[in-house]
Parts: structure tokens; sequence; C-alpha cells
């Protein structure tokens, strides 16, 4: 099976537009930038709390542990927001004021919040209606890990980011594109 897509920042805003045009617009386009930005994985996002992104003064924290329970593999994971997630975030809780902070973030018709699968079916629709070929839910992770390796970030820093414990596992989910090989020639 091929890897899903990595996308650049024009297609990214591509699929932010569209999002624009259609309902839960704030919501979907929080969790999209949540596996781009972050890097987070559909799973943990879906079991993501108002209390894993809040501080007990209602601020956004700059990062935070998930715990095992919300994660793969079963061990609890950091997660770091940049300053643009930290201002999704607050745009997002100021529009959904939780009732009690452990409730799930993300809003969804059932109480219990959004399971894994589903969550995975409602983002890849969102690109497929962007019309990003080949893009699914782990493309958020892909293009993350795969920007911030352009920009010369090491590959021990990006298995931090990507909650994974071995560095291959992190060096299968860059592409590597033409341009950076091309770049990286004319260091010689």
């Amino acid at each position: 099976m091929a890897q899903a897509a990595t996308l650049d920042a024009q297609q990214l805003q591509r699929v932010l537009d569209c999002l624009k045009t259609r309902r839960h617009y704030r919501r979907n386009r929080t969790m999209i930038l949540l596996t781009h930005w972050s890097m987070l994985r559909v799973g943990e996002v879906a079991a993501l709390r108002y209390c894993d992104v809040l501080d007990s003064d209602g601020q956004i924290l700059s990062e935070t542990v998930l715990a095992a329970e919300q994660t793969k593999g079963d061990r609890s994971r950091r997660i770091w927001f940049n300053e643009r997630m930290r201002s999704e975030l607050a745009a997002y809780v100021a529009a959904h004021k939780p009732k009690y902070k452990t409730q799930r973030l993300f809003y969804t018709q059932r109480s219990e919040g959004f399971t894994a699968n589903t969550l995975t079916h409602i983002i890849n629709g969102i690109y497929s209606q962007a019309g990003i070929a080949n893009a699914s839910s782990h493309s958020g992770r892909r293009s993350g890990l795969t920007t911030l390796a352009d920009k010369g970030v090491s590959v021990r820093v990006l298995m931090a980011l990507a909650g994974h414990s071995q560095i291959a596992t992190t060096q299968r989910y860059i592409d590597l594109r033409p341009s950076v090989v091309r770049a990286a020639v004319e260091l010689v």
C-alpha cells in the first residue's frame, strides 16, 4: 500500500479554504492542524480532552502529556503546541467552551466523542473534498515531519515530536523531496 501523501503549504491552504464552506469549520480546521502542526495521530486527536490543552487558568498550554490510554502503543507521550497551534486552539475553545475540563475536546453527536475510526473517515473525506490525491488521516503527521526535516531538524527531534520509539519508524515518515536533494548538492 502506498504511503499517505504529504502536503505542501499550498495544498494545506487549499484544504483549509475548502473547510470554510463546510459545517463544523472551526472544529475540523483545528483537528486537521493538530495532525499537521503538532503531528498528532488521529486517535490522539479523538482522545484529546479540554484538560489536555488548558491550564488551571483556562490558558492554552504550550505542551502536554497524553496518558497511555490516549496514545498508540500504551505509552504516555509528550505533545508540543507551537504558537500558531495555540492560537487555533484558543479560537476553538472560545467558540466551544467546556461544561467540564475532562470532557472530550471535539464535539460530536455522540456524547462520548469521536472514535479514531470515525475521525479517520472524516479527515479522509475532508482531503477528498479538497481534491488532494492520496491524502489520508496520516498525511498531517507525514507532512509536518517532512516539512521539519526539509528545514534541517534532526531525526532525533522528529522522533520525539512523532512519539516514535525507533528512528527507523520516523525516517519512513519523511518524504525525500527533489528540491531538497538539489539544495544539498549545492552545499558540496
